[in-house]
């Protein structure tokens, strides 16, 4: 049976930020997932500087290698609406391809890594997790996702109890016709909110990638919503009438919405597994990527302790202190939304999204770039 320290349940943001976290101060660690690398990830894939700041990570040169679109601002509208342009006139955000941007940073995190191997069991052991009947852990990381195995393992319970965001959504490679074609500016990308607020279609273009969808609180009117969104939008001219209507589903947990446990004996969860993204935006790489920190961080911290079993539950608890700490209310910046009539919604809506200083400082500045937060959390190198 292969044995190591720490074993981290999937190789994406979170899973990678914890990795290099734990190698870079020698820590034997281990990374599998049920996916080879590089991967197909549905994601809009907007990244903020700050990102990069936590990951050590230069833009330029990351740019050198791989596509990063610089993001100016936004076009925002209630769907139907007049739309108001927020532009910044420098790059405050940046768009990746999530296939180019995960492999990158799982390269970068000197683990060693398992792909393409999913998790078919998990046990808890008398010193640890054994997963799959031949890896023993002292201690698991559960950075899989929505559905990751660690959480399910802990009791989170996807699509029952839990008040999730579904999306539907496409990321196409458009053709050298398609590209001439499409009216979109990739420093502005487009966002168009539901009148009840619970969601919003986006239109991103990303050199040759255009990403669109939509996402909602509504499941059940959710493939309703994404034809009419698109359909809507292809008309317009915006994009090439030969962008194909196909999407791909998937679902989040907001922070705040769930009761999922941060901490376990000998367990963790980041990022999306532990319901980390943002809720006025949905954004969730940033929560991923610094929860993944935190995580390798109370890890490092309680192993020096110590012991018998220095993963404890008690031991592992100010890393839930720290998110708490880090992300705030769970109720979120936008909590007071949820406390008015819904038949107030549409109105308010349509005139908060076309107010410059709104739109400007609190929807995009502060519920999207989160500019008001400072990159505190970051990698460093620690030498072996």
């Amino acid at each position: 049976m292969e044995t190591c320290e720490v074993l981290i349940v999937g190789g994406g943001p979170g899973g990678s930020s914890c990795a290099a976290y734990l190698a870079d101060r020698g820590i034997d660690v281990l990374v599998i997932d049920r996916e080879r690398f590089p991967r197909t990830k549905l994601c809009a894939g907007w990244v903020t500087p700050a990102v990069f700041q936590a990951l050590g990570l230069d833009p330029r040169t990351y740019a050198e290698r791989y596509t990063l679109q610089p993001i100016h601002g936004f076009r925002i509208a209630v769907m139907g609406r007049r739309v108001r342009e927020v532009n910044y006139g420098h790059a405050v955000s940046y768009g990746i391809v999530r296939s180019e941007f995960d492999t990158d940073l799982l390269a970068r995190s000197g683990a060693c890594v398992r792909s393409g191997e999913p998790v078919q069991s998990i046990e808890r052991a008398r010193t640890g997790w054994v997963v799959n009947g031949t890896i023993h852990a002292r201690v698991v990381v559960g950075a899989g996702g929505h559905f990751c195995p660690v959480a399910r393992a802990l009791g989170a319970k996807p699509g029952r109890g839990e008040h999730a965001v579904y999306a539907r959504e496409n990321e196409h490679r458009m053709s050298t016709e398609e590209t001439q074609a499409c009216a979109l500016r990739g420093t502005i990308p487009e966002l168009h909110f539901s009148p009840d607020l619970k969601g919003y279609g986006w239109c991103f273009r990303k050199g040759r990638y255009l990403n669109y969808g939509l996402g909602h609180e509504d499941s059940a009117s959710l493939p309703q919503r994404t034809n009419t969104f698109f359909e809507t939008y292809r008309a317009s001219g915006r994009i090439p009438a030969t962008i194909p209507a196909r999407f791909h589903g998937h679902a989040y947990l907001l922070y705040g919405s769930s009761e999922r446990p941060f901490v376990s004996d000998r367990a963790l969860l980041v990022g999306d597994a532990a319901g980390l993204a943002y809720p006025q935006s949905g954004e969730g790489i940033r929560t991923a990527v610094e929860s993944g920190l935190l995580a390798g961080r109370a890890i490092a911290a309680t192993r020096q302790t110590g012991g018998e079993n220095p993963y404890s539950a008690d031991r592992l608890a100010p890393y839930a202190a720290e998110l708490r700490r880090r992300f705030g209310s769970p109720h979120g910046a936008n909590y007071w939304l949820k406390r008015l009539p819904q038949s107030l919604l549409p109105g308010i809506a349509g005139k908060l999204l076309t107010t410059r200083w709104f739109a400007q400082e609190i929807l995009i500045g502060r519920w999207f770039l989160a500019r008001h937060e400072d990159a505190s959390i970051q990698r460093g190198h620690h030498p072996h």
